[in-house]
């Protein structure tokens, strides 16, 4: 690798991971204000706070790397600009794609550094931190195994088998003990819906009632159960796309096809994930004419409006397209590959307008 290569690799490292713990630091700020409101909930204190943001951290690290790529390269590229450093380098011989296959270098080395969070660290790390939290801001939770999810309210154990979307429970099953801790109620309810207000509406209903002397056994087609479980409670065991990696995405999408159910949004999510670590490099490129095009003086301040506009845009328009996949039933890899292969495009056209 030749010093000018080096050299501008170190710097748009540099400005990125600057603009990455900007950035960082920023959403997490927020994200603290916004959890403040929770605080004394159950035992969920500043402690907890700190620790569910620590965990979150790599998740919304990954998520930040393209738009800090972008930054990054628009103040370190400009900033050459301003200094007159980029017209030494084309006086020098090295021209506009030149330039580009230098910061690319740097965004390869980016783009492995996202792989290894996304796959890594950062699924693992957020269902981390929605344990801390929930478990904190409800004290219900006993165990989540791969029998279910167990909880305890009062005197009484649930073990809940199957969580559905939109508040849906199936297989659920209830204990409950008097003072000597002796079982006295065992009750099952195939299907349980979320009404509102701490009530869920239970259907399939089988009761057995346990005493010293007999069993009786009571079956009902449904009943109302007021208890302090709510949906809430139950997000730390739904399976979502955010805390899946690649592989646990691979499979689950083929378990949900040979069960014949809904699979669109996570084969969505898959191609989105194995997608999102190249924006690096529309990112790059992105910045690229935009540097060389404006007029040298521009400060930091102009530089960085640039760059947010730019950013705002691309998610806006990746999501709007991700939506309208998912509703027309458009192809996922499609929808996935379309944002960046529009905005790569029009970078790619406009570098050859500036060379």
């Amino acid at each position: 690798m030749g010093v000018l290569t080096a050299y501008i690799v170190k710097e748009v490292l540099k400005g990125s991971a600057i603009a990455l713990i900007l950035l960082l630091t920023l959403f997490n700020l927020f994200a603290f204000s916004d959890e403040l409101k929770d605080i004394g909930k159950g035992s969920y204190g500043l402690k907890e706070i700190f620790l569910y943001l620590a965990f979150n951290s790599p998740t919304v690290l990954y998520e930040l790397i393209p738009s800090s790529a972008l930054l990054g390269s628009l103040f370190i590229v400009g900033a050459m600009a301003n200094n007159q450093e980029i017209i030494a380098m084309r006086a020098a011989g090295v021209s506009i794609f030149r330039l580009i296959k230098f910061v690319m270098y740097a965004g390869a080395i980016m783009v492995l550094f996202a792989i290894v969070v996304g796959e890594f660290i950062a699924p693992e790390a957020l269902r981390t931190a929605e344990l801390i939290r929930t478990k904190a801001q409800h004290d219900k939770i006993v165990m989540h195994s791969r029998y279910g999810l167990w909880l305890r309210e009062d005197n009484k154990f649930i073990n809940v088998r199957k969580i559905h979307e939109k508040g849906e429970l199936a297989d659920i099953y209830t204990y409950e003990l008097d003072a000597q801790d002796r079982l006295i109620l065992m009750t099952q309810f195939k299907q349980a819906t979320f009404l509102g207000n701490n009530l869920w509406n239970m259907k399939g209903v089988s009761q057995t009632r346990i005493s010293s002397n007999q069993i009786f056994t009571n079956i009902q087609g449904q009943m109302e159960w007021k208890t302090t479980i709510n949906p809430d409670l139950l997000n730390v065991v739904i399976i979502k796309p955010d805390n899946m990696s690649l592989h646990e995405l691979f499979k689950y999408i083929n378990f949900l096809k040979e069960n014949n159910q809904k699979y669109q949004t996570f084969e969505l999510a898959f191609w989105s994930r194995l997608v999102n670590p190249f924006v690096i490099f529309v990112m790059l490129m992105i910045s690229i004419p935009f540097v060389v095009s404006i007029k040298r003086g521009v400060g930091t301040g102009g530089r960085m409006m640039i760059g947010i506009i730019i950013g705002m845009s691309f998610n806006i328009f990746d999501k709007i397209a991700g939506h309208i996949g998912q509703v027309y039933g458009t192809s996922p890899i499609l929808m996935a590959v379309l944002p960046s292969a529009v905005v790569f495009c029009g970078a790619v056209y406009a570098v050859s307008k500036v060379r």
